[in-house]
């Protein structure tokens, strides 16, 4: 049995197409049960990916695709935003990466790095390889518990609805 579901997606590298990879990936967070902030911090991270596939990895003469797969497991979402890529396997892909380590690391890469750094500050974990295309690789943990308003910890089950 399959440690975790994958759903893979395959989008024209157009700007237009952003807004129905957030809602997939608000639909799937939302199925998994995580806060409302993490969902938002999600479709920030998921539509600045995409946005610099848009604009960096493909010329105007050239319309490519964007690939997006979502490793949904028990505690994890991870996605994969990939450009000039083909179908993947998820778990060779995710052999194949590592975490950037520097301000140099990142600009090297054609989106010159911005996004990336906005990327890092909203997920939990965050992987690059750009040996053909770019690969981003982006890890939210799901949180059992929250914070309220008066900054006491809950937990989902203790919430109610009255």
């Amino acid at each position: 049995m399959k440690a975790f579901d994958f759903v893979e997606m395959r989008i024209p590298a157009k700007a237009e197409y952003v807004g129905v990879v957030r809602l997939t990936v608000s639909g799937i967070a939302s199925r998994m049960g995580f806060s409302y902030d993490d969902i938002e911090d999600l479709k920030i991270a998921i539509s600045e990916a995409i946005t610099n596939t848009v604009e960096h990895a493909y010329n105007d003469k050239v319309i490519g695709e964007v690939h997006i797969g979502f490793g949904i497991y028990d505690n994890r979402l991870e996605i994969i935003v990939s450009d000039h890529g083909e179908s993947f396997k998820f778990e060779d892909i995710k052999e194949k990466i590592g975490p950037y380590e520097s301000l140099e690391s990142i600009m090297t890469l054609r989106e010159g790095g911005f996004g990336l750094f906005l990327i890092d500050a909203l997920m939990d974990k965050v992987e690059i390889n750009n040996d053909y295309g770019v690969l981003v690789l982006m890890t939210k943990y799901k949180n059992e518990t929250e914070v309220d308003d008066d900054g006491n910890e809950i937990s989902a089950t203790s919430v109610s609805l009255d």
